[in-house]
């Protein structure tokens, strides 16, 4: 607990909310009953990376046929698969999300996610810097009510933005047309991923749950994608800030209070 409050105050300093450890705290102990146990990770474990429809037949889901694959060709050969975002998603090769709790219904649902579990132990990625403009989080920002409201970055075109280290080379401030007007929003690596506002302490609860959902579904390892980019300073070039690390460090707390043979 005091290594939590520790690292919430690195994130949010004099601003912290004080019931927010608690919050993530009463997550974490309504994730514990059932959790599976692992050993310890070592140089045996191989992980093999694919996308969710790289194995396709047309009897099966493409997860069913994923599942078919490995189980014939690489049983004892790879420990893990790493199946590639495998969410509902509108842009760059899912890493665009739309909803982060859902399968894409094109590749198969959660059972199907279970089975495979049940032979090799799985990695998902955790995309948190950006969900999608179709995703409900930002419909309720350019509808002006709902959760989502106020979950992303909103910016000021006319500032300047030089000093930002950027992944690509789209525009990172992107015009909106909301219930309240134009607003300027904030999108790192697309104008179809825009920018999450971790400074709002709800969108880092949102991610705990997130986080604590993959685990609780059979992830054994949580790739942490285009985190680097998660907390904004103007001014700085916003990639490896203090307060991101921070929120890294917290995640893996959070992580081994639930078992610390997760990765």
């Amino acid at each position: 607990m005091e290594e939590l409050e520790l690292l919430l105050k690195q994130v949010y300093g004099t601003s912290l909310d004080p019931n927010l450890s608690q919050d993530i705290i009463q997550k974490i102990e309504q994730s514990k009953a059932g959790f599976p146990r692992y050993q310890a990770w070592s140089e045996q474990d191989v992980i093999l990376i694919t996308y969710g429809d790289s194995v396709l037949s047309d009897e099966l889901m493409p997860l069913q046929s994923l599942h078919q694959f490995l189980r014939e060709y690489l049983s004892g050969l790879v420990s893990s698969v790493h199946i590639l975002p495998f969410f509902p998603f509108s842009s760059d090769d899912g890493f665009s999300v739309i909803d982060y709790y859902q399968v894409n219904y094109n590749l198969g649902d959660w059972s199907d996610v279970a089975k495979l579990n049940q032979d090799f132990e799985l990695m998902f990625d955790l995309v948190m810097n950006h969900c999608s403009r179709q995703s409900l989080w930002f419909n309720d920002f350019v509808n002006g009510s709902g959760e989502g409201l106020d979950y992303f970055v909103e910016s000021d075109p006319s500032l300047d933005y030089s000093a930002v280290t950027r992944p690509r080379t789209s525009p990172l401030i992107v015009d909106v047309y909301t219930r309240q007007g134009l607003k300027h929003v904030w999108a790192t690596f697309s104008d179809d991923q825009i920018d999450l506002n971790f400074a709002n302490p709800k969108v880092l609860l949102a991610f705990v749950d997130i986080f604590l959902f993959y685990l609780k579904h059979g992830a054994r390892f949580i790739r942490l994608d285009a985190v680097a980019f998660v907390w904004k300073v103007l001014g700085t070039n916003c990639i490896h800030l203090p307060q991101t690390h921070a929120i890294v460090k917290l995640l893996r707390w959070v992580m081994e209070q639930l078992d610390p043979n997760m990765v």
